[in-house]
């Protein structure tokens, strides 16, 4: 009989169910982390351009479709967590697995392996370099910061922020997911009171000085396309914006009730910061830029707009420093500081949520001995993948290091997550097509239409990465393959790794084939 997924062993030690709903959804709405994300990725999308002309009009219509995207995924997950309640820290690695295992047909299970070690591995293109990308954006916050008191850092200097940054919550990490919990409380708090602040102030400064040369000439401009190319575009720096919620997925084996409230969780999160949260702030923004909102480029230029975001190195606290000036008085530096402080809150409460979950797949993949056995192992007081957030603090320090020398830096480590986001959506949506086809409670809405469509919308999206931004010339071309190339050399890494482990541990790639079915998916 082909094996069950695994679990870990008798003596072997095992994480503490501490997680409810609302714990379970906290950690997923600090990856989702909107008051932080506004601050930071606002340039790169303003950045982002085709032929030499920005993209930033359809920022909102390419979140809306980013939105969509991750809703469609988020059902997916819902539905796969549902059916695998025993996944534990698993998520899309056993997801895949199970789904192989549980089929009659030896001819589908005996991929079972393989199939769990593709999802595993391209994982670790979202899981590991996602948590580098916020320790970056806190090393451009603090660069922004010093900056406004007439301070400026030092390469050298700015590479030693975010490297302490990145020790210090891997620390955090260290001792556990309960403790994080209680500091993304209050950290999701603090940022959503933030950034209703900021919209509410962007809104009536835009009704109350009609003249100030806008950008868009009203909502209808900011909500509808004005070209289904940038849409795509800006999708795939949007759905960073959004990706968090699948996380809840890793964390069932920390989850007091898995089966009730994972699936919850999930759709919970997503619901909360990126269909309300996202959709107040970045109207309210975009309603803002206007031609009185200047910056100076890399070429010395006074620039304006949108041209003046992709300049700044923080847009929104540029806007919430004019507002402040303009129309509260002469307000605006303790205004920007005060929103400062809470970014870098939230980015302190994302980064933590980051190492927690993304260390989670790689901790069943070392148990399986997949990966090295040691990132396989818990900590004896604190049942925490020890080893594997050290491993992970190490590398977000060097991506973190990397991304704060420049924007274009930053954008080249967004993409190569990006591209990793996408491909593991695409097989995850794949996944429910596979797990429920031969299931008679498979229904055709939630377990072929839906996870379809997802797979299309993620493919969509990972071919906009690829052909159109190659196309597009300049700065996002060089970026796109210098994220491509960076996301190729760790898939052809991984084939390497896989045939050389398979023949240190004498285990085959495919399972060998009976006839009997392999497990109990109840």
């Amino acid at each position: 009989m082909a094996t069950a997924p695994t679990t870990p062993a008798a003596g072997a030690g095992e994480m503490k169910r501490t997680l409810s709903l609302t714990g379970l959804t906290i950690n997923a709405m600090a990856l989702i982390a909107p008051g932080a994300f506004l601050w930071t990725t606002f340039q790169s999308q303003s950045l982002q351009s085709v032929g030499g002309a920005t993209t930033a009009l359809d920022m909102l219509p390419g979140l809306l479709f980013a939105l969509v995207l991750a809703f469609l995924t988020a059902l997916s997950y819902s539905e796969l967590a549902n059916l695998y309640t025993n996944a534990g820290a698993g998520s899309s690695y056993y997801f895949a697995e199970a789904a192989f295992l549980e089929r009659e047909e030896a001819a589908h299970y005996k991929f079972a392996r393989l199939a769990k070690f593709i999802v595993g591995w391209v994982s670790h293109l979202y899981y590991w370099i996602y948590p580098g990308i916020m320790v970056a954006f806190t090393g451009v916050l603090a660069v922004y910061i010093l900056g406004l008191f007439g301070i400026t850092l030092s390469t050298p200097l700015e590479v030693l922020v975010v490297v302490l940054f990145a020790a210090i919550t891997g620390a955090i990490a260290f001792r556990g997911i309960a403790g994080s919990t209680m500091t993304a409380v209050v950290i999701n708090v603090i940022q959503l009171t933030a950034l209703v602040v900021f919209s509410a102030l962007a809104i009536i400064f835009r009704l109350t000085h009609p003249d100030a040369g806008y950008v868009h000439d009203g909502i209808t401009s900011v909500v509808l396309p004005h070209s289904m190319t940038n849409v795509l575009f800006q999708g795939t720096i949007a759905i960073l914006l959004l990706v968090g919620f699948e996380s809840v997925t890793a964390l069932g084996a920390e989850a007091i009730n898995p089966k009730r409230d994972v699936r919850r969780a999930v759709l919970l999160s997503l619901a909360i910061q990126g269909g309300i949260a996202y959709l107040l702030e970045y109207v309210s923004a975009n309603l803002f830029v206007n031609s009185s909102l200047t910056a100076t480029d890399a070429t010395g230029a006074q620039v304006n707009g949108y041209a003046a975001a992709a300049a700044s190195g923080a847009p929104i606290g540029d806007m919430m420093r004019f507002i402040g000036d303009t129309m509260l008085g002469g307000t605006g530096l303790p205004l920007t500081m005060v929103l400062a402080a809470t970014v870098l809150v939230a980015l302190v409460g994302t980064t933590l949520a980051c190492l927690n979950t993304g260390v989670r797949i790689t901790y069943v993949m070392g148990r399986d001995k997949e990966m090295p056995s040691l990132l396989g192992m818990l900590h004896g007081k604190y049942a925490t993948p020890h080893y594997g957030v050290i491993a992970l603090a190490a590398v977000s320090a060097l991506i973190g290091a990397y991304g704060v020398l420049s924007a274009d830096n930053l954008l080249q480590t967004i993409l190569a997550s990006n591209v990793g986001t996408f491909l593991v959506y695409g097989m995850t949506n794949l996944i429910v097509v596979f797990a429920f086809w031969h299931r008679a409670e498979r229904s055709f809405a939630k377990h072929i239409l839906v996870p379809v469509a997802g797979m299309v919308a993620n493919l969509a999206m990972l071919l906009a990465v690829v052909g159109l931004s190659i196309g597009a010339g300049g700065s996002t071309q060089t970026d796109t393959l210098v994220a491509l190339g960076f996301d190729a050399v760790w898939i052809a890494a991984g084939g390497v790794w896989l045939l050389a482990n398979s023949r240190a541990t004498s285990r085959s790639l495919l399972v060998r084939p009976t006839s009997a079915k392999a497990i109990d998916v109840a």
